[in-house]
């Protein structure tokens, strides 16, 4: 699903950008909701870009990106955490692309989203190339997904993905190795 939000762009740059887990829902500028295998889940674009909120039988998940006022967390590269028996992965990274590069990938990655069933994105008024979007898929059990967040003035795009789901147990070796 493609949306233009219609608000002020305040998740102006990629160093504002701060990452939070737990947090309760803000207030969103669009959302879908989406159940996938027993998982509920709701995609929120935010003013200032998003947060999942994710609900399974076995408890539930707030993951939140975005420009947080008075936030201490900014960005990590990764983040690994155990709840129980949940296990949660979250990893960033952000390209710095041409003026061009930018504009291709913009539009590469609205068109991946604006047509899949589990995806969201949002284009800022200003530019079609500030965007906020977000892609879900269920897989093994575990629930995956990816996010885009654009800033074509500085040529920065920020990639996150994140997968949430029970702890895969590990297998065990017999006491001979085998």
């Amino acid at each position: 699903m493609l949306t233009t939000l219609n608000t002020a762009y305040t998740d102006t740059r990629a160093a504002d950008l701060a990452w939070a887990l737990g947090r309760e829902p803000l207030p969103a500028l669009a959302s879908l909701d989406l159940e996938l295998e027993g998982a509920k889940l709701q995609l929120r674009l935010l003013g200032a870009s998003h947060q999942v909120l994710l609900e399974e039988e076995r408890g539930s998940c707030s993951e939140t990106v975005a420009c947080i006022p008075g936030s201490s967390t900014p960005l990590p590269l990764g983040v690994a955490k155990r709840k129980g028996d949940w296990e949660y992965e979250f990893a960033a990274r952000v390209e710095v692309l041409t003026p061009g590069s930018f504009a291709g990938r913009a539009q590469e990655l609205l068109a991946l989203v604006a047509d899949h069933p589990h995806g969201l994105a949002g284009v800022f008024p200003g530019s079609p190339h500030a965007f906020t979007a977000l892609l879900v898929q269920r897989h093994e059990g575990q629930v995956h997904w990816r996010t885009w967040h654009a800033y074509p003035q500085d040529g920065h795009l920020v990639a996150t993905r994140t997968r949430v789901g029970v702890r895969v147990p590990t297998p065990r070796l017999s006491p001979s190795g085998v």
